[in-house]
């Protein structure tokens, strides 16, 4: 069953944590270069499959004890509010320009750079959390799913505009609290049972 509750709360904690991230920047830089709507088809297609990679594993952490899922997601919110608060920013990410402007190798290269540039990132782990902790993954994948999109979208579309108006530490910042706030509540409930 379809939960718009904590499909809202998924997408605004993964919202939050995407917008800093590099993902904004190769979508600006892609989008710069390319049809934004080729440059889309294929980074949407790359989070797609990194929300099922951490479905699956959030499904399997499901599986655990509670209690202990409980304390391991806590840890684990609290690591990803330090890594957003204590990263250094490593600059943008370099794209390699395909050889034509098509469809199919415009996508591709899209895909490619977030396939492989955001496995095993941030997002993706939280992503595995909210699911072990929810246990709805049809929510919750479909509140990561489209996070990650806007994001992608925003950063395709119009990522310098929005800079101009939200500086990117305050985001980071909104981001870094919300995920230590749900870190202090799952841990709570570990202690609590």
């Amino acid at each position: 069953m379809l939960s718009i509750s904590i499909t809202a709360l998924v997408f605004g904690v993964v919202f939050l944590a995407e917008l800093p991230d590099k993902t904004a920047l190769a979508g600006l830089m892609l989008g710069t270069r390319y049809r934004a709507s080729y440059v889309f088809v294929g980074v949407a297609a790359a989070f797609v499959v990194h929300v099922v990679l951490a479905i699956a594993a959030g499904s399997l952490l499901a599986q655990l004890p509670h209690r202990l899922v409980q304390a391991v997601v806590g840890v684990l919110f609290l690591a990803g509010a330090a890594v957003l608060l204590f990263k250094k920013d490593d600059g943008e990410e370099e794209v390699k320009k395909p050889a034509d402007e098509s469809f199919w190798k415009v996508s591709g290269a899209g895909f490619m750079l977030i396939l492989a540039a955001e496995f095993g990132d941030l997002t993706q782990i939280m992503t595995a959390n909210l699911a072990a902790r929810y246990d709805d993954p049809v929510s919750v994948g479909l509140g990561a799913v489209l996070a990650l999109w806007a994001v992608a979208g925003i950063g395709i579309l119009g990522g310098r505009t929005l800079m101009k108006f939200v500086p990117l530490k305050l985001i980071t910042k909104v981001a870094a609290c919300v995920m230590i706030a749900l870190a202090a509540f799952s841990l709570y409930e570990a202690v609590a049972g």
